[in-house]
């Protein structure tokens, strides 16, 4: 059984699943069932100038954008937490291009619009650590520029991104989550292509054994960016669902 080495209780309320009167908040919001094709469609977040456009999304992967984790990194939740799909349109009282200013205000949409409540505790469970390879790195430091994320089937393309963010980005494509490890510090443009069936080693000891016809991710990594990927058991912090409601529309 995995073990609990520490617990953060987040947005807790004795009266209402953890809503805060001081928390961060989006001047207005709207959600919506979406009613786009989930196999025709891709789905995702967009943020910029105070506004936040989430099309055909999951609580799952609001929770992966609000919290900064990786859906590995989440624990519990309703049924639907997967397959129940959202349009989310909102706009904050004022222009703000801080990535971290609008999550927090996500965060406080799905408390109050889905009655999130959640808490977070660090488990010791199997991981992939980002490291720098002994070749590496192989990507440019990045000028003044606004920072986005293109993460696609087979494809990173990422401008004047954190290597934490580079790493949360990759969880999402894994099968375990990613932790940053290089040491960088700062900001990159880099660019990742692999073949999607080539996902290569999923526990410690493997290198590319089992990977199909093409390149593999664990490959494409480390000759494309001078990086690698090594498993390894290590603390992680997972945010546990403890509540949720589908909302009601608007």
């Amino acid at each position: 059984m995995i073990r609990a080495l520490a617990g953060l209780a987040l947005f807790i309320s004795a009266t209402a699943y953890g809503e805060s009167p001081a928390a961060a908040h989006f001047e207005v919001a709207s959600v919506r069932p979406s009613a786009l094709d989930q196999s025709a469609v891709s789905s995702g977040l967009k943020t910029g100038h105070g506004r936040l456009t989430a099309t055909n999304v999951t609580l799952s992967r609001c929770i992966m954008g609000a919290f900064a984790v990786g859906p590995n990194q989440i624990s519990g939740g309703p049924p639907w937490l997967d397959s129940a799909r959202y349009d989310i349109v909102a706009k904050a009282d004022q222009p703000v291009d801080d990535d971290a200013a609008l999550m927090a205000m996500l965060q406080t949409l799905l408390t109050e619009r889905f009655r999130l409540a959640v808490h977070r505790e660090t488990r010791m469970i199997e991981a992939f650590l980002l490291e720098v390879a002994k070749d590496g790195p192989r990507f440019e430091r990045a000028g003044e520029m606004e920072s986005t994320t293109s993460n696609g089937r087979g494809l990173i393309d990422a401008k004047a991104t954190t290597m934490d963010h580079f790493a949360q980005v990759l969880s999402r494509q894994m099968d375990l989550p990613v932790v940053n490890r290089t040491a960088l510090p700062g900001r990159f443009n880099l660019k990742l292509e692999w073949t999607p069936e080539s996902r290569g080693p999923a526990k410690p000891g493997t290198d590319d054994a089992g990977a199909d016809t093409g390149i593999s991710l664990f490959t494409a990594i480390r000759q494309q960016l001078g990086l690698r990927l090594r498993a390894k058991k290590t603390p992680i912090e997972v945010v546990v669902i403890d509540h949720a409601e589908k909302p009601s529309e608007n």
